[in-house]
């Protein structure tokens, strides 16, 4: 255990090592911007050992008259030095802001990219508050603090630099007392630094369990209220909420100890330095103005160290939004296979070839040894008990899932060989969970690659799925809005939008998983009519619980553990009085009973 901790740490300190080269190369594009902002941060650090400098003529000099023009020329120094430092700082902040704005954008632009060739099994793990996070909180930590470090460290390191040359020409003997005391300064702040990383680490963590906790409640609001779900959310709201508040707590007690211990260590730097000036105003002569120069110069130096001291919590807050972000950066993506496509036209011949397949945990595969075959034209149905695999043979043909075993194949070309892009072409996919995006019925029905689609061919994609005559009652049209989630839409009505979705990109391979699951018994014998004309010449892959759907086709497939169980035409397996009439004799009886009750 002790091993594997060991080998933990030193895996985190060679991620920190690649993490700062790899934040500043997205720094890089800019760097004549950044080169104009950091002159203007040098000219800030600048004035500061000045402003200190002018404080011995001023005193020794300048209120003994022995220079009268002293009356005029310094206060105008501290104002044009003012007015520079002035310009130079907003000019530095605004340049350094537009940086870290545009370096947040390509970041985010690069994250979005990433985010839309990861494989599906990755939006599967149920990390969504993190995910989302990812984007917002660390994406923005990240580009934010990466200028303000630059900020932070050339300015005030270039004021510590030239404050202490201050200090050395006032005196070297009072700077000695300074060096002494500012290494157990930046040992203290290494410590909390430490403490602080992990501190932020968690906090990341439990602000994307917040965010998936408000998600959930806000997209489940009705199960919530209809199952009076109250006080367990509450609970579970008010557990992250709680976490959340400690962990901001033991970073603002790490923060807030930083300072006081810091300036105990400059209290006694101070309590030496007046003593020795004492003792050198006695035996050297030290000058009052000499003495106000070095106090003011030391008093500057004071608010840079504390500012590069602070920056150890900070940055180890960045370091942690960084860690955040490049995995998703440094996410696999799906295997694009080779460029082949598919030779012209697609018969839409498939094969399933001895596949087997287990999700990741567990040791029983939810497919085994699985084969059969569809040939151009033809309809397959899949049927039985959840569970026993459907799904999963169905969402390997787009390679949504990758079998660990056996082959897939379409008009005999093993689809992990054919191009990703080139291969989902040739897929329309209508699934049991409707997906549908904020915007027009129009941009749902048209969408993506198939934008181009005219409103002809729109409206008779909606006609074959019989919801044109409800678009056409709406005032906006094929313009109407869908809402968010398309939450203005019935359920039957977004399953039939969906349907209208694939039937305008018109494959030659079509995939129904429960198509017309949402329907009413009208609304489902309409489709159910449209669905056979658009199966014409057209390799079918159905996947329905309501066995009366899938009566005409050419071969319905009896799943069992991930094998098939039976195997023929719905009359055939009605003669085998096996599985597969079990569960149609069931349906039949729920039906005619439903039908009694109604009458």
């Amino acid at each position: 255990m002790k091993t594997q901790k060991l080998s933990s740490d030193l895996k985190k300190q060679l991620f920190d090592a690649d993490v700062w080269p790899r934040i500043y190369r997205r720094v890089a594009p800019y760097w004549k911007l950044t080169v104009v902002a950091l002159i203007l941060v040098v000219i800030v650090a600048a004035t500061k050992p000045v402003l200190a400098l002018i404080m011995e003529p001023l005193l020794d000099e300048g209120f003994s008259g022995v220079k009268p023009h002293y009356v005029w020329s310094i206060p105008l120094v501290i104002v044009i030095l003012m007015l520079v430092r002035g310009i130079a700082s907003f000019g530095s902040d605004y340049l350094l802001a537009l940086i870290a704005n545009n370096m947040l954008r390509t970041m985010r632009a690069d994250m979005f990219s990433k985010l839309l060739t990861l494989p599906d099994s990755y939006f599967k793990r149920g990390d969504t508050g993190r995910l989302l996070n990812r984007f917002t909180i660390d994406a923005n930590t990240m580009a934010t603090v990466a200028t303000e470090v630059i900020t932070v460290l050339v300015r005030e390191s270039i004021a510590i630099v030239a404050l202490i040359a201050v200090l050395l020409y006032m005196s070297w003997q009072l700077t000695l007392i300074v060096f002494i005391m500012l290494p157990i300064s930046f040992i203290t702040a290494r410590i909390v630094a430490l403490r602080l990383k992990k501190i932020n680490r968690d906090t990341i963590n439990m602000n994307a369990e917040m965010v998936r906790v408000v998600s959930e409640t806000i997209e489940g609001e009705r199960v919530v209220k209809l199952f009076d779900g109250y006080e367990h959310e509450t609970e579970r709201f008010v557990y992250v909420n709680g976490r959340l508040r400690r962990f901001a707590m033991r970073a603002a007690t790490a923060n807030s100890a930083l300072s006081p211990i810091t300036q105990f260590f400059i209290s006694l730097a101070v309590a030496g330095v007046v003593a020795m000036a004492l003792y050198q105003s006695s035996v050297d002569g030290l000058t009052v103005g000499s003495f106000a120069a070095f106090l003011g110069a030391l008093a500057q130096l004071f608010d840079p160290i504390r500012r590069i001291t602070g920056m150890a919590g900070t940055t180890q807050r960045m370091l942690v939004a960084a860690e955040s972000v490049f995995s998703l950066i440094d996410a696999e993506i799906e295997p694009e296979g080779s460029k082949t496509t598919l030779p012209t036209p697609v018969k839409g011949n498939v094969e399933y070839r001895q596949v087997t397949h287990a999700f990741d945990g567990s040791d029983n595969p939810v497919v085994s040894n699985l084969s059969f075959s569809a040939k151009s034209g033809q309809t397959i149905a899949l049927v039985g008990r959840s569970g026993s695999g459907k799904t999963t043979l169905a969402n390997m043909l787009p390679r949504f899932i990758v079998p660990d075993s056996g082959q897939v194949l379409i008009d005999g070309i093993d689809i992990q060989d054919i191009d990703l892009r080139a291969l989902r072409a040739q897929i329309s996919m209508v699934s049991q969970d409707v997906v549908l995006f904020e915007g027009s019925i129009r941009d749902n029905v048209a969408y993506g690659g198939y934008s181009g689609k005219t409103d002809e061919e729109v409206w008779a994609a909606l006609e074959a799925a019989s919801l044109a005559d409800f678009v056409r009652s709406l005032p906006e049209g094929l313009n109407a809005p869908v809402g968010e989630k398309a939450n203005m839409l019935s359920g039957g009505q977004r399953q039939r939008l969906a349907i209208a979705r694939a039937l305008i990109k018109d494959s030659p391979i079509l995939i129904l998983d429960e198509a017309t699951s949402a329907l009413d018994n009208e609304s489902e014998w309409q489709i159910q009519n449209a669905l056979d004309k658009l199966m014409e010449n057209r390799t079918t892959l159905v996947i329905a619980h309501r066995l009366t759907t899938i009566q005409n086709a050419n071969s319905i497939l009896v799943l069992e553990k991930g094998q098939i169980a039976e195997q023929g035409t719905h009359q055939e397996l009605l003669d085998l009085g096996g599985m597969y009439a079990s569960l149609y004799n069931m349906e039949f009886t729920e039906k005619t009973d439903g039908e009694q009750q109604l009458s």
